[in-house]
């Protein structure tokens, strides 16, 4: 099946991209990039093959296929904010999580499903009611954390009224208390998340979110179930903020707040102080080699890759689903 799929990927078909959205409350978020393992060396892809999912674990280098499975049910990697960010995997590349793709908004339940991410074996399925996306998941998968959006009327719904849960994976149960910044425990948080940024070592999720006042990082703590909120008073919603990226330095002492590969804010890590970069000076020239390899690794090889998965699945689905039951 291996060497099938081999020649598929030969071919030159593109799948387009699906306007299902996943758990975030917005169409035409889906997960489609997938998400990278911690070592660099896989990308965990997904998707959807009538009411069942293939999920599929691919070389980053070449985007061969090491290894897939068919699950019963519709499920997609979880994107985390507006810039497609994704989530899902555990920093020690055991536990991938995976959300039931939004058919309403809001919606009455919401479905994920934990998996062994070496053999992409289903280990739970969870079923919440109330409206949840996925947010992040503790290093070594024991605890997940979401999103639950509070307003649930259909004709105003509101994406910016919402509460941080935790979730430990092994039961499904969720922790009843709201996972909040101790030093404002009463602080109402309210924005859009705009994009996201992990820790090296998987145990901060940040992320930048538009705020319904001013700009603000939500720094959640997957270990010890709290979180920061640094607020941003520097810059405006107006300021460009969709264009904006985050990234850890210094071995995760620093997050900056980066538009054009140049940081207009820092975050201490530890003490959360929020300062301006010094000025730098020019930086050289690139030459013309790393010029060409400045746009990081091309997505075309996925798309070749998950093309010749839906073709695999569309002719042979059932010979398909019985050969990933017996890995």
């Amino acid at each position: 099946m291996k060497k099938a799929v081999a020649v598929l990927v030969g071919l030159s078909v593109v799948i387009p991209a699906t306007a299902r959205a996943d758990g975030l409350p917005v169409v035409g978020l889906d997960g489609r990039t997938g998400v990278v393992s911690p070592n660099g060396l896989y990308r965990y892809v997904t998707f959807v093959s009538g009411r069942n999912t293939v999920v599929a674990r691919l070389h980053v280098s070449g985007a061969g296929v090491a290894r897939y499975r068919t699950i019963p049910g519709q499920f997609m990697v979880p994107a985390v904010a507006y810039d497609n960010s994704t989530s899902g995997l555990s920093a020690d590349g055991r536990t991938l999580v995976l959300i039931r793709p939004r058919t309403a908004i809001p919606q009455k339940r919401t479905q994920l499903v934990v998996l062994d991410a070496r053999r992409l074996l289903v280990q739970r399925r969870i079923v919440l009611p109330g409206d949840f996306s996925f947010d992040a998941v503790a290093p070594d998968g024991s605890k997940l954390y979401l999103v639950n959006y509070l307003s649930l009327s259909r004709h105003n719904f509101d994406p910016t009224k919402y509460a941080v849960r935790s979730l430990y994976s092994r039961t499904g149960k969720l922790d009843p208390k709201p996972v909040v910044d101790p030093r404002e425990p009463d602080e109402k948080m309210g924005g859009l998340p705009v994009t996201r940024a992990m820790s090296p070592d998987g145990r901060w999720a940040y992320t930048l979110y538009s705020g319904t006042e001013h700009p603000f990082v939500h720094a959640l703590d997957t270990v010890g179930n709290s979180a920061r909120c640094v607020d941003l008073d520097a810059l405006t919603r107006r300021n460009d903020l969709f264009q904006m990226k985050l990234r850890v330095t210094d071995g995760g002492d620093q997050l900056q707040i980066v538009k054009a590969k140049r940081p207009v804010l820092l975050v201490d890590s530890h003490s959360f102080a929020v300062s301006r970069p010094q000025p730098a000076a020019p930086p050289p020239r690139a030459n013309a080699a790393s010029q060409a390899h400045d746009g990081g690794t091309p997505l075309w090889p996925f798309a070749l890759a998950i093309a010749a998965l839906v073709m695999l699945a569309a002719a042979s689905l059932k010979p398909l689903a019985r050969a990933g039951r017996a890995r």
